[in-house]
């Protein structure tokens, strides 16, 4: 008897044994945590009747049978074969393999390892103890995020990097509210420093993209600002292999212990009131409690260690981090973060249009190829939005002067269509380059000059000043104008034998004739 079986053996006993004591079908169900049918099912059956039901199963015809000995010997030559490489395999190797859905396999390979007694073998790693480092030989860095929620119930994600000291296992975190950047990174490196008074001699790292463009069998290509950091300041680095988040064991339980201990069901307000809060919470617990593993407290321990480090001296560090580049859409909006965000109308240009883009803080600055501002918008918590500029709307990238100008140009009379635009931006002071936009438009698609002069007479003698209305008046003045082509009808000439018959009288009927007619 497999498993499987005895487990079921095991819930068929029990649900009779439930209803001997007089709980009903329903409690049954709900204690056992079974649909109501299959307790109704078991308990219409004797022992004899729940055994055949059971030969039944292991013996039904599985859709995947003639799959079995590729399964098998996949499975006794790599016993830590999931399921779903499984499902590749057989379709990789199976060409007519049926479409089924990834809970088959599942089961079929189960229902395997079962049947050849092929356990799944999970490759275990060996460990050793690490011995201590001497104090100031090594800290470890790491980064985390976390979704805190908000007091309008909704949730801010955060990021933080956090410094540990192996020796005396003081720490140092800092929060920020956008992703961890070359910049911030090195920013962050320089506060814990100034908060230790000192540099450890070497920092153990993930390998990590915001320090990392590269890695090529061991040799590490740093980011260019992160590169000349390190040369400024007198520590190695070393960088952890690949997958193996063990090399840097300590820091990675400060990751968790930051999580579960101050980050946990804590409100948050903004970046400044949680960087405050962290440095309050390392002074009364995380450096301050002695340490599961060293039983002493960190920042005891740190009295020592601190006068193992490199010596300290703040250093200017000046942002010369390159801004992204992104590209404009032909909506003349850029996606940054989940969002988009409106640009000026004009602004795109082709397909090959981009614009530069920093973030400061919770405001993002876009900028052209030339470092010229375009515009600036309020970074958005939510996902999924269209953050537009209703200034946005309206082509600035013309000014008001060369549009008038381009408007005068389609009339006769330029003094006379200045006081007809001077008027309308007289009423409409907002809104005079949507009015000019509309005019041009419209304007342009005529090449009468006498209907647009027309045109603006007829605006004047009626106090027409709006674009929209203007634009009405044109299309009918010029759709009046347009003459529908005369069919030309064809004169048929008099030949001789028609001229002939000129003379002709038609014969002539006497109406007594008629009468008779009718009469009889």
């Amino acid at each position: 008897m497999n498993k499987k079986d005895l487990n079921n053996w095991i819930m068929y006993h029990e649900v009779h044994n439930l209803s001997r004591l007089g709980f009903s079908q329903s409690k049954i169900a709900r204690y056992l945590v079974i649909d109501i049918r299959t307790v109704s099912r078991y308990l219409n059956m004797t022992e004899n009747d729940f055994e055949k039901h059971l030969i039944n199963l292991s013996q039904r015809k599985k859709i995947l049978s003639p799959y079995e000995s590729f399964v098998c010997e996949r499975l006794k030559e790599y016993p830590d074969t999931s399921s779903a490489q499984m499902h590749d395999w057989l379709k990789e190797h199976h060409e007519g393999f049926p479409e089924v859905p990834p809970r088959t396999v599942y089961n079929f390979v189960m229902f395997i390892r079962q049947k050849y007694n092929i356990p799944y073998t999970k490759i275990v790693r060996e460990y050793f103890p690490v011995v201590d480092l001497p104090y100031g030989q090594q800290a470890q860095v790491d980064f985390g995020q976390y979704n805190m929620r908000l007091s309008t119930g909704k949730y801010k994600k955060v990021y933080f990097f956090v410094m540990v000291l192996s020796c005396s296992r003081m720490k140092y975190l800092l929060f920020s509210d956008i992703p961890f950047t070359s910049y911030t990174v090195i920013h962050a490196h320089e506060k814990a420093f100034e908060f230790f008074n000192g540099i450890p001699y070497i920092i153990v790292y993930d390998q990590d993209r915001i320090l990392i463009v590269d890695e090529n069998l061991g040799k590490i290509i740093l980011t260019a600002m992160f590169s000349e950091y390190t040369k400024t300041r007198n520590f190695q680095l070393h960088f952890c292999r690949k997958s193996d988040p063990e090399s840097k064991g300590k820091v990675e339980n400060v990751v968790q212990y930051i999580k579960k201990n101050f980050l946990y069901n804590r409100t948050y307000h903004d970046i400044e009131t949680l960087n405050t809060q962290v440095i309050a919470w390392l002074g009364r617990t995380a450096n301050h409690l002695p340490h599961n593993s060293t039983k002493k407290s960190p920042e005891e321990d740190f009295l020592i260690e601190r006068q193992h480090l490199n010596q300290y001296l703040p250093l200017n560090i000046i942002n010369t981090e390159p801004m992204n580049i992104y590209h404009v859409r032909k909506t003349n909006v850029i996606a940054y973060k989940g969002n988009f965000y409106s640009l000026p109308m004009g602004t795109y240009q082709g397909d090959k249009t981009q614009v530069m883009l920093k973030q400061d803080k919770q405001t993002i600055y876009i900028y052209d190829l030339k470092d010229n501002l375009i515009c600036s918008h309020t970074l958005s918590l939510e996902k999924g939005k269209t953050i537009i500029n209703t200034n946005h709307k309206r082509d600035t990238s013309v000014s008001l002067d060369k549009m008038v100008e381009q408007t005068t140009g389609y009339f006769t009379d330029k003094s006379l269509v200045n006081k007809y635009l001077k008027e309308i931006r007289i009423r409409w002071p907002r809104y005079i380059r949507d009015h000019l936009q509309v005019m041009i438009k419209a304007l342009s698609k005529t090449d009468n000059i006498d209907i647009c002069d027309k045109t603006l007479d007829y605006c004047i003698e009626n106090h027409i000043y709006h674009g929209n209305e203007f634009e009405q008046v044109l299309e009918v003045l010029n759709s009046e104008n347009i003459q529908r082509p005369k069919t030309q009808i064809a004169i048929k000439l008099l030949d001789n034998t028609v001229i002939e018959k000129i003379p002709q009288k038609p014969q002539i009927s006497n109406i007594e004739d008629y009468e008779n007619i009718f009469n009889n």
